[in-house]
């Protein structure tokens, strides 16, 4: 395992837990002392994604890491969430046991849980993959979000 600051090959493992999708690890590097997180996991069957215009293309779990990333940019959210999400969705996909996913499930996917994590991202997220017409539908999308988040401040109590 190369180290990704000082790109040299003597790490040590100084923490393994398993999770769902496989297996957590925390390494230092002995060169530079830099800590960094890995994860191990079994290579799953394809999944093919089918796209809106009928196209179909293999699922690739960097293509969804690298939009919610996007959409994250700037974001007080930590890279240990955004891979939590994506590993999270990656499971739940692999989880159904189908050959095929559409683009649309994934979309959904990954907005149910942006919506719970940050509202900035969201909104970003969202605003990319619903294409939204116009302003109004935007401001629309937000209202909606905000009413959501009026209600279940209301039924905690607050």
């Amino acid at each position: 395992m190369k180290c990704p600051y000082c790109n040299k090959s003597r790490t040590k493992v100084i923490d393994s837990r398993s999770s769902g999708e496989g297996i957590r690890r925390r390494r230092e590097c002995k060169a530079c002392g830099q800590r960094f997180t890995t994860y191990e996991r079994v290579a799953p069957i394809r999944i093919m994604v089918i796209k809106a215009d009928g196209r179909r293309e293999e699922f690739e779990r960097d293509k969804l890491l690298a939009g919610v990333r996007k959409a994250c940019a700037k974001r007080p959210i930590s890279t240990e969430d955004i891979e939590e999400l994506v590993s999270g969705i990656e499971g739940r996909l692999y989880s159904r046991g189908e050959g095929e996913v559409e683009s649309r499930v994934i979309g959904e996917m990954v907005m149910e849980r942006l919506r719970e994590l940050d509202d900035v991202a969201y909104v970003r997220f969202a605003s990319v993959y619903r294409r939204f017409a116009d302003v109004e539908s935007l401001a629309e999308e937000i209202e909606r979000l905000l009413e959501r988040k009026r209600q279940e401040g209301e039924s905690k109590g607050g």
